[in-house]
């Protein structure tokens, strides 16, 4: 027969059950937001380093064609290129100059900047690029860069790149008008590159 009292081994309560299935829960609610951040991140720096080399790609042919064909300023065609994949334009419409010998320099600079949107467009999201004289690239203001120029002979040339992403808390990088935020400056030299 069997005693109305319990005995050391006869199992785990229906609310026990219940309060482990909750903190499981809660773990794996926890490390899904950790894994979504992680991916985040992770996407975050491959747009960033996409960036940089084109960046760096652009500041090398700059120096290889403007600034030995042009001098600093003069008729300078790189200066003041300002680029919105979003706009729709097009991103063609230049001379092909590869492997040509009969290419000017201002046919040259005119193929590099139809290819690096080309190549902008296809590598990242929403992209936007400024090539300008800009002596404070980054705001202190607002505690980060923007797509204004001050202009100016002696201040450097200023490779600015943007795309569409996301703040760390998930929300959308755009300055006050809704644009989005250029992600990095790219500086050529100094004051007189």
């Amino acid at each position: 027969m069997h005693s109305g009292t319990r005995g050391p081994m006869d199992g785990s309560s229906l609310v026990e059950v219940l309060v482990s299935l909750l903190l499981l829960a809660l773990g794996l609610l926890g490390a899904s937001i950790v894994q979504l951040n992680a991916l985040r991140a992770r996407h975050e720096s491959a747009l960033l380093s996409a960036g940089v080399q084109l960046a760096a790609g652009m500041a090398e042919r700059m120096r290889a064609n403007s600034v030995l064909m042009y001098g600093p300023d003069g008729g300078n065609p790189y200066l003041n290129v300002a680029y919105a994949a979003a706009d729709g334009a097009d991103a063609g419409g230049a001379p092909d100059c590869f492997g040509a010998a009969a290419c000017s320099g201002a046919d040259l600079a005119q193929f590099d900047i139809a290819e690096w949107k080309q190549q902008l467009q296809s590598a990242l999201p929403g992209a936007r690029l400024r090539i300008c004289r800009d002596a404070p690239a980054w705001d202190a203001a607002a505690q980060g860069l923007h797509w204004a120029c001050s202009g100016g002979k002696g201040a450097p040339i200023v490779i600015k790149l943007g795309w569409r992403g996301r703040l760390p808390d998930g929300s959308p990088a755009v300055n006050g008008a809704g644009e989005s935020l250029p992600r990095l400056a790219f500086q050529l030299g100094g004051g007189g590159a």
